[in-house]
C-alpha cells in the first residue's frame, strides 16, 4: 500500500466489510453505505488531482497496476505467446505474440512484472536481459514480413543492469532494436503503462504514436537513481523526479508523447477493466489512421518524429 493512499484504503476496507456483514445478516445498511461511498469518492478525488511526480512514478509503480498480460487478455482475442530469441532463452520479462484487436491482426510486445515475490523474481521484476529485446526484435521483423501492425506495452525500471546481461550485449540489443525500430515499414504503436525507465523502456517504444496512462511515468532514469548521482541521496528522490519532468502531462507538453489515456478514478489498479477498455479504444483509434498510410510514410514520419523531438536553447 502507498502511504499517501492508507486513508482511502482504509475507507475501502470498511465498506467492503459493511457489504459482507449486509450480506451475511441480510442488514439494511444502505444509508450508511451511501455515506461512505461519497466520502471515498472525495478522497479519491482529492488525492488524485494534487499528485506529486513522485507520487505519479509510487502510483505507476503499485504491485496492483494491470501488467501487460492482463492487458492483453482484456484487450485481444486469440492471443498466441510465442517464446524465446532462438539464440540464448526466452526471457519472462518481456511478453509477446500474435492477437486481434476488435478486427485487426497485430504483433503485440509487452513488458511483463510479476504478482508477488516469487512471481516478479520468475518475471526479474520486469528488467529485461539482452534475450528479451532479442525476442521483441525478432516479433517485430515477423510482423513486417507479414505486414502486421505492431503494439507495444511499456512497463519497466528499466533494462536488467547485471554482470550477465553485459556480458551477453544488453547496450547493442537496446540499440539495435531502436535503430531497427526507426526502419519498419508497419504502424507501430506504444503504450506507456506503467512505468518507462530509459532505454529499458524505449527499446520498444519507438513508435509512430506514443501514449500514457496518466499515471504513468517515462524517463531517461529513476527518481532514485538521479537524486543518488546528482544530490548523493536518494531521499531526495521527490526532488529530483520533480526535475526530471517524467509525468504524463510533462512528456505530453514536451512532445515525448501523443496523448493521455485518463485512468479510472483512483488509478488503473482499481478498475482493470474500464483501463484495458480506454487503452484498447486509443490504440485501435491509433492503427486505423496509421493503416491508411504507406509503408514509406510509415516509416519516415517516424524517424522524423524522433529527429526533431527536443530543443536547444542557446543562452
Amino acid at each position: 500500500m502507498i502511504p499517501f493512499e492508507k486513508p482511502l484504503v482504509d475507507l475501502e476496507r470498511r465498506i467492503d466489510e459493511l457489504k459482507r456483514i449486509a450480506s451475511s445478516q441480510l442488514k439494511n445498511v444502505d444509508g450508511e453505505l451511501a455515506d461512505l461511498e461519497n466520502k471515498a469518492k472525495a478522497i479519491r478525488e482529492q488525492i488524485f488531482a494534487n499528485l506529486t511526480p513522485y507520487e505519479s512514478t509510487q502510483i505507476a509503480r503499485h504491485p496492483k497496476r494491470p501488467n501487460s498480460l492482463e492487458l492483453i487478455a482484456e484487450m485481444t482475442t486469440g492471443f498466441i505467446e510465442l517464446h524465446g530469441d532462438r539464440n540464448f532463452l526466452d526471457d519472462k520479462s518481456i511478453v509477446g505474440g500474435l492477437a486481434r484487436m476488435d478486427d485487426i491482426p497485430i504483433v503485440i510486445i509487452g513488458h511483463q512484472k510479476g504478482r508477488g515475490t516469487k512471481d516478479n523474481i520468475f518475471r526479474n521484476f520486469g528488467m529485461p536481459r539482452p534475450e528479451g529485446y532479442r525476442k521483441a526484435l525478432r516479433l517485430m521483423s515477423m510482423a513486417e514480413r507479414f505486414k502486421l501492425p505492431i503494439v507495444t506495452l511499456v512497463d519497466t525500471p528499466g533494462a536488467y543492469p547485471g554482470i550477465d546481461a553485459e556480458e551477453r550485449g544488453q547496450s547493442e540489443a537496446i540499440a539495435k532494436n531502436i535503430m531497427v525500430m526507426t526502419r519498419l515499414r508497419v504502424p507501430l504503436v506504444t503504450v506507456v503503462t506503467g512505468e518507462g525507465g530509459s532505454g529499458g523502456a524505449l527499446a520498444i517504444a519507438v513508435a509512430n504514436r506514443v501514449y500514457m496512462l496518466e499515471h504513468g511515468v517515462y524517463s531517461v532514469i529513476s527518481p532514485e537513481g538521479c537524486a543518488s548521482i546528482l544530490m548523493k541521496s536518494a531521499a531526495e528522490a521527490p526532488t529530483a523526479a520533480e526535475m526530471l519532468k517524467i509525468t504524463a502531462k510533462s512528456a505530453l507538453e514536451l512532445g515525448v508523447i501523443d496523448g493521455i489515456i485518463k485512468e479510472p478514478e483512483g488509478g488503473a489498479h482499481r478498475d482493470l477493466t474500464t483501463t484495458a477498455d480506454r487503452v484498447r479504444a486509443q490504440i485501435v483509434k491509433a492503427l486505423r489512421e496509421l493503416q491508411s498510410k504507406s509503408p514509406d510514410t510509415l516509416r519516415d514520419e517516424r524517424f522524423n518524429k524522433y529527429l526533431h523531438m527536443g530543443k536547444v536553447i542557446e543562452q
